[in-house]
């Protein structure tokens, strides 16, 4: 299995391809959308480049979860409800949510993954 680093770099070399960003750019702390200014288009590419340079299969929305952000299931005036909180951790055990359970406004989720939270999804992939 390849390693932490080696794991950073293929997905730091996605996401320099897929966004156009410089190399130092990406850091583990960079969010994704808020930093790196990637749109829902984008999202599809790093999807794509992530499959290709790890070997793995992605499920749509299974790291973007647009279902859950949409649904009135989960969704009560805005704001991710306890229901899709527990849907997102659930689904999304990768991601730290701490910041954004302060203030679950579905606008706020974007800028909720951060590029070591790729990293963590990567990994989770690889070693199942």
């Amino acid at each position: 299995m390849a390693s932490r680093d080696e794991i950073f770099d293929k997905v730091k070399g996605a996401l320099v391809e897929a966004l156009g960003v410089d190399e130092d750019e990406v850091s583990p702390s960079a969010t994704m959308v808020g930093d790196l200014g990637a749109e829902s288009i984008d999202f599809l590419d790093i999807v794509f480049r992530l499959e290709k340079a790890f070997g793995i299969k992605i499920q749509r929305g299974e790291l973007f979860p647009e279902d859950v952000l949409s649904s009135t299931e989960f969704v009560t005036n805005g704001k991710v409800n306890e229901a899709g909180l527990n849907e997102l951790k659930t689904r999304m055990p990768f991601i730290d949510l701490a910041k954004f359970e302060a203030n679950p406004s579905v606008q706020n989720f974007p800028n909720t993954l951060t590029v070591e939270d790729m990293v963590r999804y990567v990994e989770s992939k690889l070693a199942a």
